[in-house]
């Protein structure tokens, strides 16, 4: 009897706090805990083998989606940084996703709530652990995008982490890719992230971007301009023709969007500009 099988066994015999199930060669305990049903001696249950909390092959009437060579999106529930993220498959025992599998940077690790493709796996000592979806499987799980939604808003999961960029598998089962140039940041392996699709390829996969759209950029950096004018009491030493660098310290933006968004709040007479200031104009 392994671990992260499913397995029928017989009830030989109740004791204090449960049940053994037997293969007649092997036992195994089924917890009172676990129990969810009437249970009479020679009866054949379906169980899920796991360890317990002391690493003891246990049995449960939970049969989880999540087994050894099948898998399922799983939720992170806690991270620790010695060990790995635990993930919950529907047992009262959380499953270890290792280190070994996860980012070098901790600060790319999943944190709690976010959601990775796993199937089950035991090591040499035959310890159950999360095993994260590989390309092969993500590619056989995803369906073919079509031309037609080239440039719609998009939710994914990141599955997967590259030097060059993070692959998504978008909620319609869309393989996606965020080159490194497409995000202001790097997100975490299993983060949800919302961008748009900027490419259908010929094999069905999309390029996606997390960068706003030009008219939405223009917006943020205008409203990013206008509440920094109002927590300055409505003036700022700032014009169109402020050095690029000092526009780069102060907004973290270039100075050709810093113009296009003062050009904007101008446009809406909700500022003017004198002798390299910038106020905001009274109504």
């Amino acid at each position: 009897m392994k671990a992260g099988t499913v397995v029928t066994l017989r009830v030989a015999r109740e004791v204090p706090f449960g049940f053994f199930l037997t293969d007649d060669k092997e036992d195994v305990l089924l917890h009172h805990s676990e129990v969810t049903e009437p249970i009479t001696v020679d009866q054949q249950l379906e169980v899920f083998l796991y360890q317990d909390h002391e690493g003891r092959l246990s049995a449960t009437l939970t049969i989880p989606y999540v087994q050894i060579g099948q898998y399922d999106w799983v939720e992170v529930v806690e991270v620790k940084k010695n060990l790995g993220a635990f993930v919950n498959i529907g047992l009262k025992k959380d499953i270890l996703v290792s280190m070994d599998d996860l980012p070098a940077l901790f600060s790319l690790w999943p944190t709690i709530g976010d959601k990775l493709y796993c199937s089950l796996k035991v090591d040499n000592k035959d310890r159950l652990y999360g095993k994260l979806g590989t390309e092969e499987v993500m590619r056989a799980l995803a369906v073919p995008a079509e031309p037609e939604i080239f440039n719609r808003n998009i939710k994914g999961t990141v599955y997967r982490l590259l030097l060059v960029g993070s692959f998504i598998m978008t909620e319609e089962g869309y393989l996606g890719f965020i080159h490194e140039s497409e995000r202001k940041e790097e997100p975490r392996l299993g983060q949800e992230v919302e961008g748009r699709i900027i490419d259908v390829k010929e094999d069905g996969t999309i390029n996606v971007s997390l960068l706003p759209r030009t008219h939405e950029q223009i917006d943020e950096d205008a409203d990013k301009i206008y509440e920094y004018l109002q927590g300055r009491g409505g003036s700022m030493p700032y014009w169109d023709k402020s050095l690029p660098e000092d526009i780069k310290k102060r907004f973290n933006m270039s100075k050709g969007s810093f113009k296009k968004a003062l050009g904007k709040l101008m446009k809406e007479h909700k500022v003017v500009q004198e002798d390299g200031w910038t106020h905001i104009k009274e109504k």
